[in-house]
């Protein structure tokens, strides 16, 4: 099974043009042609789950269309999308950010979904789908480090009592290196699929491992790769794996 993660900055873009003429003035400009790109390049990776962090539920700048819709109906794959902010958010009262989110795309069978919220942070969305041999979680933590440490704190709470193979994926924002996750993985007896510590932000010029794909030990990774694309600031990461039964988690 093939496993694509991938922050998609909204489909903005990247490069010099984002900044032009004020610096992330890209944010605020149509992104149709560029989430065309990222569909189609999808598409050629042959996926059957895909992690979409940073998608536009349909603001002005993706013409009123769910980005995660129109790339799932261009792979003919379901789509799970939510919001990063609780109902209650101030960010729910305002234009563009309250249109900003998270999604799953599939062609497998979902036996189950669930949205959980952190207590702690701005963005606090964690999104679960349950599969017939493994649960996946899609994360987007937060900015700040003591709030992403709560963070993690609660996610392990959250998965810790699923009885199947767990996969924790999303963009760990973990600006002081993957050193953040040491009593994380400890705890949750995770594994980091990257195993060589490949960096995966900015696209550009990579220097940071900012996107993590993590799994249970009965969960075996048959390949990896993070592919050099620049459709956003993040490069996607492409995870083939197995789940093997009776191993625990």
């Amino acid at each position: 099974m093939r496993f694509v993660l991938y922050n998609i900055r909204y489909g903005t873009g990247t490069g010099w043009r984002f900044h032009w003429p004020v610096p992330f003035s890209g944010y605020l400009r149509r992104t149709q042609e560029n989430v065309e790109g990222i569909a189609a390049f999808l598409d050629s990776l042959e996926p059957d789950i895909i992690g979409l962090v940073e998608v536009d539920n349909g603001s002005y700048r993706s013409k009123r269309v769910n980005q995660a819709e129109l790339i799932a109906k261009q792979l003919d794959f379901k789509h799970v999308y939510e919001s990063k902010y609780r109902e209650e958010s101030l960010a729910q009262r305002v234009p563009v950010l309250k249109e900003q989110g998270n999604a799953f795309l599939t062609n497998q069978n979902i036996e189950a979904t669930d949205f959980h919220y952190f207590e702690h942070g701005f963005k606090r969305l964690v999104i679960e789908l349950e599969f017939g041999e493994f649960v996946i979680f899609l994360v987007h933590l937060s900015l700040k480090y003591r709030h992403r440490q709560y963070q993690l704190e609660q996610l392990h709470s959250i998965f810790e009592s699923v009885g199947k193979p767990v996969i924790v994926a999303g963009d760990f924002n973990v600006f002081w290196g993957d050193r953040e996750l040491s009593l994380f993985l400890a705890a949750s007896n995770l594994v980091n699929a990257n195993q060589l510590g490949l960096p995966t932000f900015p696209s550009h010029a990579p220097r940071h491992q900012f996107d993590f794909v993590l799994h249970s030990p009965s969960i075996e990774i048959t390949g990896f790769h993070i592919a050099p694309v620049r459709f956003s600031d993040h490069m996607p990461l492409v995870v083939d794996f197995e789940v093997h039964n009776g191993h625990g988690k």
